[in-house]
């Protein structure tokens, strides 16, 4: 019995370690990460490999994808915008425009104007009065949507909306929004006309586990009404008290609203969204065109998942750090980058760049806080200034660039929007907006405390242990 014990050990173990060899995809760190965890936990270690090891939605899902994006191209590809429009962006941002191209085929589109939101009443008060005010469609898709004032005040806009003909389409993913899925609010909007889809539900878990990942979730935040606005930022169809994890609130968030041909391109990013959930026909949508705004500034849409090719987010956040020239202000709320990012703020810092990240003091995720400050050291010796943020929990996923480009969007900086979650965000190029988004930026530096390299050497080595044995095994967590 014990021989057979052992070769059933043995089997599994090798078995596993194959299969990571034989993977061309997995970074070193993470191989080495998931020797570790087979080495001391050969059978969990073995159940979480097969349950979590693999970034793969399956065949019929890369498939499904990648028909969805070659129709959406073959009959709105105008929509994508001209490769030649990058003329328009500064020349040293352009191979950072060029890349975030590359991804998904949208190209800067010039002829748009942004507004920040002031707060969380105001990004509400804003879309729903929005919604009430759309004629022909809205189309909603959010991570996390839940049943408390803003999630419901956007849900009742929608059956206003509904009611007088307007076609709207509401999507929630099926982990996030799984309490509002559930809910009678979610039947009330269904009753009313509002079109419903789940994005990668938890209906059939067996199934999901035994061909997929039950953690790779759709994490984008998509308004857009009538094919003229959209917003895009942080922000999810929730109050920033965030009920389900009150004690870290406030949920601090940023959010802008666009109007201009980038809207478009947020539209056709969910409409692939909802044509992968419901694989409705794209000749069935209303697509309205572009709206260009008399001097507005050029802009670009970046989605990414688990279906694009990978390392593809933080080729783009090292492309954009590497084009910085005199500043750098990033805030993130998660923030457990590859080497690729750490290694291109490192190299700005060392060549001059004003780098200033800030990252909340109390975060909702002990694994994420843990590993995020094993990266402190390196980044403080590099000359990088780092800040944790006091007044909630800083949700905000913002970078301004030299007063003049910003990235705003759902990626954080962590593996889970680099490998596993569909994000989105909004790439331009203008001095205005950039000015406000980097003011903001200074808003939450001044509810945070500055972390000095000093403080962190002095950290007692239990700490420094434990961020590195999470940090260690971060890229399979």
């Amino acid at each position: 019995m014990t021989t057979i014990l052992l070769v059933l050990h043995f089997l599994i173990v090798m078995g596993f370690t194959l299969r990571i060899l034989l993977r061309d995809d997995l970074s070193p760190p993470a191989r080495l990460a998931w020797f570790i965890i087979l080495n001391v936990l050969p059978y969990g270690g073995s159940i979480g490999y097969f349950l979590f090891g693999e970034v793969d939605l399956g065949r019929r899902a890369d498939k499904r994808h990648k028909a969805v994006f070659d129709e959406i191209k073959s009959v709105a590809s105008p929509m994508f915008g001209d490769p030649d429009d990058i003329e328009s962006i500064a020349p040293v941002y352009r191979p950072a425009f060029r890349y975030a191209a590359s991804i998904n085929g949208f190209q800067p589109v010039p002829g748009n104007s942004a507004e920040l939101m002031a707060d969380a009443a105001e990004t509400s008060k804003r879309i729903v009065a929005d919604i009430d005010d759309a004629t022909e469609h809205v189309h909603v898709l959010y991570y996390i949507w839940l049943t408390d004032t803003m999630g419901t005040a956007v849900a009742q806009a929608l059956i206003r909306a509904a009611a007088r003909g307007v076609t709207c389409r509401a999507m929630a993913d099926g982990l996030g929004s799984r309490d509002l899925i559930k809910s009678p609010l979610w039947k009330e909007m269904e009753d009313a006309g509002v079109k419903l889809a789940v994005a990668l539900p938890l209906d059939k878990p067996i199934r999901t586990l035994l061909s997929s990942r039950i953690d790779l979730r759709n994490h984008r935040k998509i308004t857009v009404i009538d094919g003229k606005i959209t917003y895009c930022g942080s922000r999810n169809s929730a109050d920033p008290e965030f009920l389900v994890k009150a004690k870290y609130a406030p949920w601090v968030d940023i959010m802008l609203r666009f109007e201009g041909p980038v809207v478009s391109q947020n539209q056709l990013l969910f409409l692939s969204d909802w044509m992968q959930a419901t694989e409705e026909d794209f000749r069935t949508f209303e697509i309205a065109a572009p709206n260009v705004q008399a001097d507005g500034f050029p802009a670009q849409v970046m989605g990414d998942g688990p279906t694009e090719r990978r390392g593809a987010t933080p080729q783009l956040f090292a492309t954009l750090i590497s084009s910085a020239q005199a500043s750098l202000t990033l805030t993130t709320p998660y923030f457990v980058p590859d080497a690729t990012v750490v290694e291109a703020l490192s190299a700005a810092a060392h060549r001059g760049v004003n780098v200033t990240l800030v990252f909340p003091k109390v975060n909702d995720s002990w694994i994420v806080a843990a590993a995020s400050r094993s990266y402190y050291r390196k980044l403080l010796s590099a000359g990088c200034k780092i800040l944790e943020f006091e007044g909630g929990l800083l949700h905000a996923k913002s970078l301004t660039i030299d007063g003049l480009v910003t990235l705003i969007g759902s990626s954080n900086l962590d593996l889970r929007s680099f490998d596993l979650n569909y994000e989105n965000n909004i790439l331009l190029q203008d001095a205005s907006v950039t000015r406000q988004v980097f003011q903001r930026q200074q808003e939450y530096l001044a509810q945070s405390v500055l972390v000095t390299l000093p403080e962190v050497q002095a950290w007692p080595r239990h700490a420094r242990i434990w961020h590195n044995v999470v940090a260690t095994v971060g890229p399979v967590l």
